[in-house]
């Protein structure tokens, strides 16, 4: 069966054109009875086709009103609907860095610091599990420098709006930089002494955790955690006293976890550019494993603003650990026992002082004083350890942004105590 195709104007015009035309000509050679009925039929077909023309015009401007069945929805309806989010995002951030000691060029050292890739994958609304795999100094072996290791791997479920509840291994939300610590989130080559030595980067611990977000601008976060073990401190070596805590994070290896830890964190951004908040953990650390029970207790105060082109910031941070006069007795005659606090702080201040673009330049300066052994639980005279000096650094460099997500990175640091580690340091780090 022949569909008939619509008649537009320009046709209707056409016909009538034709008619007329055909009209005139008849008029020569016919009767005037023959062209009246002739004149007579072609009014009835261009009658006709205007009704057609009518009605195809009433449907045009009924079809945005008609309702669409779930099953054959309207072409412009389809248009209108913006595309869905990917379900799966990757992400990734990475550090190259070159270290230069002022009085030891030999010693000069190059390293990719770290790669990471990420992904955040979103099985509904609600519902979304994010993991990071980390590599260390490019090359991992049993006989090379480099590890690998995984940096998160939780579920967050969204349980109304205002809170969410995640399981599994994530950052502990400590200080300033541990939950936020990629190289275009901070100021420097290195990341800074107090947020490594005192508070472990990258700090994680298994557990379940709940965050809250409010209107007034707080997040709260709180939970049950996995601790640290005391049975890894390494008497006999130096990396107790580099950093006390990062000597016996577990990560999530084969985690012992007899002892567990409560940890809490409060953030309040309530005025534009102003961060306040702190943050506090403690639990067991030795399992029922020890000659004695210890808990590791941390907390922080921390602090930043951003006043116009200025970024200013602050924090104080104090860790402890209990009973160590009991442990520290069976490892009396090696260098590094336990120590019994330790603590640190900071102030920097940053600057943007040109912008183009996507170019960024912000010199910075900062000043951190920090003590991986600031005290020492007694053990009797003549073996109990002194404590160990304060150590100050001055950092000064700049931050300079070549596009989002990408920083080239400038600073010389001094150091009080150790001057033998005065050293020139540039980065290049990206993160998206």
């Amino acid at each position: 069966m022949t569909t008939q195709r619509p008649l537009t104007a320009s046709k209707i015009a056409l016909a009538a054109a034709l008619a007329l035309g055909s009209a005139q000509a008849f008029a020569q050679t016919a009767t005037e009875a023959e062209l009246a009925r002739r004149l007579d039929q072609l009014a009835t077909e261009l009658a006709a086709v205007k009704a057609q023309l009518a009605q195809i015009q009433q449907q045009r401007a009924a079809a945005p009103e008609a309702p669409a069945t779930p099953a054959t929805p309207k072409p412009h309806a389809q248009a209108a609907v913006a595309p869905a989010e990917p379900a799966t995002v990757l992400s990734s951030y990475a550090e190259i860095n070159y270290n230069r000691p002022t009085k030891a060029s030999q010693n000069a050292q190059a390293d990719v610091r770290r790669f990471v890739l990420g992904y955040q994958h979103r099985f509904d609304e609600k519902t979304k599990a994010v993991a990071e795999l980390e590599v260390e100094h490019a090359v991992s072996s049993a006989s090379d420098p480099g590890e690998v290791a995984i940096e998160q791997a939780y579920v967050e479920q969204q349980i109304k709006p205002s809170l969410a509840m995640r399981a599994g291994l994530f950052l502990m939300p400590a200080g300033l930089l541990n939950e936020n610590h990629e190289p275009t989130a901070f100021y420097g080559v290195e990341r800074n002494f107090v947020e490594t030595a005192i508070i472990p980067s990258t700090w994680r611990e298994g557990g379940i955790q709940l965050v809250g977000n409010f209107d007034n601008g707080l997040t709260l976060q709180g939970g049950i955690s996995t601790s640290f073990d005391l049975t890894k401190w390494d008497a006999a070596a130096t990396e107790g006293t580099a950093s006390p805590l990062g000597s016996i994070h577990q990560e999530m290896a084969l985690a012992k976890a007899r002892d567990l830890a409560v940890f809490g964190a409060a953030n309040w951004r309530g005025i534009p550019g102003l961060l306040v908040g702190g943050s506090l953990f403690t639990g067991g650390a030795t399992h029922g494993q020890a000659s004695a029970s210890s808990r590791v207790t941390l907390w922080d105060v921390h602090a930043r603003w951003n006043p116009g082109r200025w970024d200013v910031s602050a924090l104080y941070t104090r860790g402890g650990i209990s009973n160590t006069a009991a442990l520290n007795a069976t490892l009396v005659g090696n260098p590094t026992l336990i120590p019994k606090s330790f603590d640190g702080w900071y102030g920097q201040a940053a600057y943007r002082l040109w912008t183009s673009g996507d170019y960024v330049l912000s010199p910075f300066v900062r000043l951190e004083r920090f003590n991986t052994a600031k005290s020492f639980a007694d053990i009797g005279p003549g073996i109990t350890p002194s404590a160990l000096p304060t150590e100050q650094v001055v950092t000064l460099g700049a931050n300079f942004q070549i596009s989002q997500g990408i920083v080239v990175k400038a600073d010389v640091q001094r150091f009080r105590e150790n001057s033998d580690a005065n050293r020139l340091n540039l980065g290049l780090g990206w993160s998206f």
